[in-house]
């Protein structure tokens, strides 16, 4: 059976993230889509919101999706798949989290990968983060939970830029904080990464009827099982509120088991602050292609084997985000592989 691809919505208050699903959800293209619902406090006000259109929904009401209910949520997510195999559900194709504002998506990844079930039957379709562009400079220096969201995104969309520009600040603190995510304007045709400054009015509202479609798409059809090194990187620290982000290439060849001794000692010590691990390795002991591997805290997300390099670049490389780690304990955990940190220019 195909895995089924699950996105993690995420980005602070405000942001709008129940205001896009709800009208990506309004599209029959998207009505397959089963969404987990998680609210803080008692009354679950966005999920009326959204229990408006076709689909199912469930929702986690109280506490933080992200750390006092995650078991419930390995839970539901488990239950879901059965009364989808059993026919008791309709046979959704594709999952969404919505996360609070002051979630950390960390955690979740960690539990999507540490779960077994939930590695065998589900696929990361990437972290979707929102971030508003009239108040999201101001909470990205504020808030650290603003800034994780931004530094773990796949993919980030600027949300409100009907009421203000995106501004070469924000744009800025994006760049520090996540060189390697592609940021696109929600709400407008999407064209590549977005250039300084926002769409005009007119031509936002000349493709409202296209808007569903395209956001969906972003939100669940780009496919996220890629990595390439920040082109440009020149390994500076980008830190905010302790988050850095860096590109290690490795020299040396290395078997899955080094590969799993070196980052599974790193975890032991340092899980809670390995946000997120990403890369393309080929492995000395195995023939074939090269694996895309992923991992969160201390879990480490089943290999996805592929039939090539995808993008021409054969070198052996990982995308670490991390929180108060060192680089040079990073580097000295894979010393063996001959590390160094990477230009992206080879």
């Amino acid at each position: 059976r195909e895995p089924l691809p699950v996105t993690i919505l995420t980005g602070f208050l405000g942001s709008g993230k129940t205001t896009l699903l709800r009208r990506v959800l309004a599209s029959p293209r998207f009505c397959d889509t089963a969404v987990v619902v998680n609210e803080l406090g008692e009354i679950a006000l966005d999920h009326h919101l959204v229990e408006t259109v076709e689909g199912t929904v469930l929702e986690l009401p109280g506490g933080c999706l992200c750390c006092a209910v995650r078991e419930d949520l390995a839970r539901v997510l488990r239950g879901l798949i059965e009364k989808r195999d059993l026919g008791e559900l309709k046979a959704f194709r594709r999952l969404a989290i919505e996360t609070t504002g002051l979630a950390d998506p960390a955690p979740i990844l960690f539990t999507l990968g540490a779960d077994p079930v939930l590695d065998a039957r589900l696929a990361l379709a990437g972290v979707t983060t929102l971030v508003d562009a009239v108040l999201g400079a101001h909470s990205l220096e504020r808030f650290a939970e603003a800034a994780r969201q931004v530094a773990l995104a796949d993919r980030i969309l600027i949300t409100k830029t009907d009421l203000a520009p995106f501004s070469r600040d924000l744009e800025e603190r994006l760049g520090r904080l996540n060189p390697t995510a592609p940021r696109l304007l929600a709400g407008a045709r999407p064209a590549g990464e977005v250039r300084r400054g926002s769409f005009p009015a007119g031509r936002a509202r000349g493709v409202a009827e296209t808007v569903c479609g395209e956001e969906g798409a972003l939100l669940f059809e780009t496919p996220m099982r890629r990595f390439a090194a920040p082109a440009g990187d020149t390994g500076a620290a980008a830190h905010s509120h302790g988050i850095d982000s860096f590109a290690l290439f490795l020299e040396k060849p290395l078997s899955r088991l080094d590969f799993a001794r070196a980052l599974g000692a790193l975890a032991a010590a340092r899980g809670s602050d390995l946000l997120r691990v990403k890369g393309i390795l080929s492995f000395s002991d195995r023939a074939g292609g090269p694996a895309f591997v992923e991992a969160a805290q201390h879990a480490l997300y089943a290999p996805l084997w592929l039939e090539g390099w995808p993008d021409g670049d054969a070198r052996n490389r990982l995308q670490f985000i991390v929180h108060e780690i060192p680089r040079e304990e990073v580097l000295e955990r894979f010393a063996f592989a001959a590390p160094r940190l990477g230009d992206g220019r080879g």
